[in-house]
């Protein structure tokens, strides 16, 4: 095709400006930088050599339809009307992504099925054959993207994200290692092809598994990043030119050998061997063996590679997963400072970090500083040079006033925010728990909120302590946590929640806190929910149950889903998102209802015939039910209270210790041949009644310790979790799981 063509190139936010250079670089014309990406235009080759050289962008997306989807007749009906056939044949696979923003179809699982049908269908007909869905590597990628009720359809010429360039071993790297293209952009920033060109030196004087170093010498190098993969979403397009693509490999390659030729010192080294080791396996996947040179060595020990020219240091400091207590981070950073001051006088340097105050402690002006984003969250690239008129004394803060016992409160706060941040930032979990009682004196649980928009909040709920402490000397300890809390997690004092458990009389309940009414819109697995900090004991999102709605969205697809006592359905939406052929969901609370028809429609459903929400007494419900509808279902979830004395329960009690074997019994009763039961409990002293549960017909198996998410894992009864089935239907046994 030598026609002009539209493609989109995605990137990380902060990325647009460095993309757009780098794509006018190598020839692409009307370059308009937008929101994560960058449009740009020119024939069939251009979009060729953007996967195969572009060393930022995250996908290159070849545009083939523009078209009005308000409604999923209209997207179904304009995708229907594209001519696939052009594009793949009934013999290959497809998958489908899907992005929305500001549409009425807001559920992007809903907007991947209805454009897959709309294909499929249409091959159908032309054909007489269906191709099918293949998830991990189709011949054929579609990307549609929503934006204000108009559908974008493109074909993904990546096929998966350009930063996986091929020389990393899948599953076995170092702990969160740094994105490719992310690397890249730290480099670009700190103007490394320059230096390179110079004849500069490259050191990471921290490097992990060696993501900086192999990147700066493939910049160096002038090596193709995308010379080292496989595959592109290209080689299984019927429009592919064979042709001019191996014409551009050949290029890619001649350069290669010339400038590899010219690579000057490029080292990386780490206290960590482990890293060390991946860090050079990674380096001989990418021809680099024996040109960039990694080593096991101490910070402390540093020294510029012999003989080379003053060139750039650059790294991303690591926290505390491999440096121990996140309390030594002020003085790895200063140790960095103080040993570039004293051994790499003349160089230039860039550090990667998410904490200014740490940055400070270099003690080195910044020359200037570049947001970028790791995943969700902002972190900056400061660079530097290392030259007497940019010294400056390292800035420790040390708050006034602060006590010896929240001094204690926030080392520990900062040293699980630095080991679990990794993790959630690695897995893209937003709302998470970062402390929990760790400290005996401080007896509180504080879990941070991340909105869309990237708002921080705190929710922070006192566990009551016992009559034998001064309440004194409680509540000065409760504002060392107020005091403590917004600092250490970088929020605003006013977005810290405080909750206060306090010992009840008779039957009062924690219900009501307050009358905010502000509702807080938060991610989770890819889906949006809202949260309400204030008004309730609970915000609405059980955060421990993370993993176990994710089983239920994986077991959900084609099924007919029950939720009991279902709060405010978070895991209704799952099971809609998983492709649940309906979803029915029982509370007593009509104001937790309309919150969970609210959290439905975030997610582009709605209610009506497929999702039904029902107000009443689940126990009192599924009696009746059992009755009018037995085996109605093929997947319940349910996660009955502790205990209940509800005022419209009238004289009646529910214990989930006394009574979990009779309501679970009722339940099965709903189950249709092959239904599952997943059954979740925060009863801390909880024992399944293995026996009674086999009167009832019911086998179980105990999945608490692979539902508890990592953030909870230092409280391993925070809940039990079992799946059970009915015992006719075990199949040869508990194996079946």
């Amino acid at each position: 095709m030598t026609a002009a063509l539209t493609y989109f190139a995605t990137c990380p936010k902060g990325v647009e400006a460095l993309l757009a250079a780098e794509l006018r670089a190598l020839g692409c014309e009307d370059v308009r930088e937008a929101r994560a990406g960058v449009a740009f235009a020119g024939p069939l080759v251009t979009g060729y050599r953007a996967c195969l050289w572009s060393r930022l962008a995250s996908r290159v997306l070849l545009a083939l339809a523009t078209f009005p989807a308000a409604t999923a007749d209209e997207l179904y009906d304009g995708v229907h009307g594209m001519p696939w056939e052009e594009h793949l044949t009934s013999a290959e696979t497809i998958a489908v992504d899907a992005v929305s923003s500001s549409s009425a179809l807001t559920h992007t699982h809903f907007v991947a099925l209805k454009v897959k049908d709309a294909i499929v269908d249409r091959l159908r007909e032309r054909t007489g054959e269906r191709p099918s869905v293949s998830v991990e590597r189709p011949d054929v990628r579609v990307n549609v993207a929503l934006r204000r009720d108009v559908a974008y359809v493109s074909l993904d010429l990546s096929g998966e994200s350009l930063h996986r360039r091929g020389y990393r071993e899948p599953g076995v790297q170092a702990t969160a290692p740094l994105k490719e293209s992310l690397a890249a952009a730290i480099l670009i920033h700190a103007d490394w092809p320059k230096t390179a060109e110079a004849g500069g030196a490259f050191v990471d004087p921290l490097c992990g598994s060696g993501t900086l170093p192999i990147e700066a010498a493939l910049i160096a190098g002038d090596v193709a990043p995308g010379s080292l993969r496989a595959h592109f979403g290209f080689l299984g397009w019927r429009g592919h030119d064979s042709r001019s693509w191996e014409a551009l490999l050949a290029e890619a390659e001649d350069r290669r050998e010339r400038g590899l030729a010219q690579l000057p010192p490029i080292a990386g080294y780490d206290s960590d061997a482990r890293a060390i080791g991946l860090a050079r396996d990674s380096a001989e996947r990418a021809g680099l063996g024996g040109r960039v040179r990694f080593e096991r060595r101490e910070l402390a020990a540093l020294q510029p590679p012999a003989g080379a020219a003053p060139g750039l240091i650059a790294t991303n400091p690591p926290y505390g997963l491999r440096l121990g207590d996140v309390a030594e981070l002020g003085g790895l950073y200063s140790l960095l400072g103080r040993t570039m001051r004293e051994r790499f006088d003349g160089w230039s340097a860039a550090v990667f970090t998410t904490e200014p105050e740490l940055a400070k402690q270099l003690g080195l002006r910044s020359k200037r500083w570049y947001p970028l984003y790791n995943g969700a969250v902002e972190a900056r690239v400061y660079t530097f040079d290392v030259t007497p008129g940019w010294y400056k004394a390292p800035v420790t803060p040390a708050p006034r006033g602060r006590t010896p016992g929240a001094e204690m409160l926030a080392n520990r706060l900062r040293k699980n925010l630095a080991h679990l941040g990794k993790w959630a930032r690695r897995t893209g979990v937003t709302c998470w728990r970062v402390y929990d009682a760790d400290l005996p004196e401080y007896a509180v649980a504080v879990d941070l909120y991340v909105t869309v928009e990237g708002e921080r909040w705190a929710h922070v709920a006192e566990y009551s302590p016992p009559a034998t402490v001064d309440p004194a000397r409680a509540e000065a300890r409760l504002a060392d946590v107020v005091a403590v809390v917004p600092e250490v997690l970088g929020l605003e004092p006013e977005r810290l929640v405080l909750k206060q458990r306090r010992r009840q009389r008779g039957t009062a309940q924690y219900e009501r806190h307050a009358e905010a009414g502000r509702f807080l819109t938060v991610e989770e697995g890819g889906l949006r929910f809202l949260v309400n900090l204030t008004d309730y004991l609970d915000t609405g999102l059980f955060l421990d149950h993370r993993i176990t709605r994710g089983i239920v969205r994986d077991l959900a697809s084609g099924r007919r889903f029950l939720n009991l006592f279902a709060y405010t359905g978070a895991a209704s939406v799952y099971a809609a998102a998983g492709g649940a052929a309906s979803t029915t969901t029982v509370d007593m609370s009509a104001a937790y209802l309309d919150w969970a028809k609210n959290n439905m429609r975030a997610n582009g459903s709605a209610e009506g015939r497929a999702h039904r929400f029902v107000r009443a007494d689940a126990l009192l419900w599924v009696a009746e039910e059992s009755k009018r509808a037995a085996g109605g279902y093929d997947l319940v979830f349910l996660d009955p209270p502790t205990f209940s004395n509800s005022k419209r329960m009238g004289d009646r009690t529910f214990d989930v210790q006394r009574d979990h074997v009779s309501l679970l019994a009722q339940v099965a009763r709903l189950l249709a041949p092959g239904g599952e039961i997943v059954f979740s409990t925060n009863n801390r002293r909880f024992r399944l009644d293995s026996e009674g549960l086999g009167l009832a017909g019911l086998t179980a198996r105990d999945v608490s310790r692979e539902t508890i998410p990592q953030d909870f894992a230092r409280n391993a009864r925070i809940h039990h979790c079992y799946r059970m089935l009915e015992a006719g239907e075990m199949s040869g046994g508990i194996g079946k799981y």
